[in-house]
């Protein structure tokens, strides 16, 4: 196998990889606890969230240092729902504090998202997640 094979199938590995870790699970939910709704969105957030950052890695790279703010709060946005997926998952007696803190977050990083939404179809999207999400920490308050 010659290098230009290799990196063909590192490549091809690599689609594949994406396209399973976008695949919608929502389908392989069953029941739940209490807080399934939360987790979900949470988990949606850290996924489109991760893509935002991603993107917005890419335009700093390129010298646009509009997006600096919009890194920052996204980043923000990913540690708040990261802790938060897990508490709601594990219907910890903590998930109603921690809904409330990501709804703060959830909240900064939509509005610093939406500044963007008309160039960045991934602030958009982001910014979505991120009113997804602040709905569902209302109901856990």
């Amino acid at each position: 196998m010659d290098r230009r094979e290799m990196l063909a199938g590192a490549g091809l590995l690599a689609v594949a990889g994406v396209a399973l870790a976008a695949e919608d699970h929502s389908h392989h939910h069953h029941g739940g606890g209490k807080y399934a709704a939360l987790a979900g969105t949470s988990a949606d957030c850290l996924r489109i969230g991760q893509t935002c950052l991603a993107h917005c890695h890419v335009l700093l790279g390129q010298g646009d240092k509009e997006m600096g703010a919009c890194a920052a709060s996204v980043t923000q946005m990913l540690a708040a729902c990261d802790a938060l997926m897990k508490l709601s998952a594990a219907d910890s007696r903590f998930t109603p504090k921690m809904a409330a803190v990501a709804l703060a977050i959830c909240e900064d990083c939509e509005k610093e998202c939406r500044k963007h939404e008309k160039k960045h179809k991934e602030c958009k999207d982001c910014a979505e997640a991120c009113v997804a999400c602040a709905r569902e920490c209302k109901k856990a308050v």
